[in-house]
């Protein structure tokens, strides 16, 4: 048996792409975008008629109700191919706006409402600020599934569970960079690997943390570098995968155990925890290493936004 379908015995798999055609292959329950995935696809021949498409369907339009309709176009045609949910994103460039984020989410899901799609198989991703898990908070009240993404700190893990959000995608990748690079030469790749990478103890933490105080929101662990990362945490709720690790998985045949474990966890003596905004903020202001991540993931997706938003204007012109 292969790793990715050893994982699958212990493990829901996400596809981190927004390229669905590539998704057959790997047969994942679940797959997840964001405006970088989506901005990396539609440069691609294959699917630059998607852009052009929803430029042309809804010219004259303003240019954040064209991207709507863009991302749900690239949504409905991942459902075609995965059994279970897709994850569509709110703006980054709203994330400290909740009314805002609300306005977005709930058009997104009226746009795939409109398509046939039930709001069982959607997730919309929101960044994981004090405004993001509110604005969560209320959508989910209203049967509007979340998805709580640029995760990286426990602090916001803890306000996500506390709001029962969904879904928190934790990012191991970019929480292991962070360590890596502050480390410089001091780095010692071979101690810092598998289940002592930094970014694999953070996930290891929220996992154990959830599962111990009976908090139902689900735990995916995503941005992975490398295969050690995904192996270690297998037995977490659901990991989202690029295809290339997916490849990487599928052609391998090194046995694969779980390595993380709800009995285990309720067993830890672990305290409970709760946030209101001041002490929310506080453990962030704590925390450097989730705070500049936080603020660069933010930026990095709002910069993907404005060029994708670039393309548009240019097929409009076209």
């Amino acid at each position: 048996m292969n790793q990715l379908d050893a994982l699958k015995k212990y493990t829901t798999v996400v596809a981190d792409t927004g390229d669905f055609k590539q998704l057959a292959q790997f047969q994942p329950q679940d797959a997840t975008t964001n405006p970088s995935l989506i901005l990396k696809a539609v440069q691609k021949p294959e699917y630059a008629p998607l852009l052009t498409q929803a430029v042309a369907e809804h010219k004259g339009q303003p240019m954040d109700v064209v991207m709507d309709h863009l991302l749900v176009r690239f949504g409905c045609e991942i459902l075609k191919t995965i059994p279970g949910r897709v994850s569509t994103e709110v703006d980054a460039r709203l994330s400290f706006d909740k009314t805002a984020t609300l306005a977005r989410a709930r058009r997104l899901m009226s746009l795939y409402e409109a398509q046939g799609i039930t709001r069982q198989r959607v997730l919309i991703k929101i960044a994981s600020t004090w405004e993001g898990v509110q604005a969560a908070a209320e959508l989910e009240r209203e049967g509007i599934h979340t998805n709580l993404t640029l995760l990286f700190s426990f602090a916001q893990a803890v306000a996500c569970g506390q709001a029962q959000v969904q879904l928190i995608s934790p990012f191991v990748g970019r929480i292991y960079d962070w360590y890596k690079k502050t480390a410089g030469a001091q780095w010692d790749e071979a101690a810092n690997a598998g289940a002592n990478d930094p970014g694999v103890q953070s996930v290891r933490a929220i996992y154990n943390h959830y599962k111990k105080h009976s908090i139902g929101t689900e735990v995916m662990g995503a941005s992975f570098r490398n295969v050690g990362q995904i192996v270690a945490l297998a037995g977490c709720d659901l990991l989202t995968i690029s295809p290339d690790l997916l490849a990487l998985l599928a052609a391998n045949e090194t046995p694969l155990s779980a390595a993380l474990e709800p009995q285990a966890a309720r067993a830890l003596d672990l305290p409970a925890l709760t946030y209101d905004e001041a002490g929310f903020r506080f453990a962030m202001n704590e925390d450097a290493m989730a705070t500049e991540k936080l603020a660069e993931g933010i930026r990095a997706f709002c910069a993907d936004a404005v060029k994708l938003e670039g393309l548009m204007l240019a097929a409009a012109i076209a």
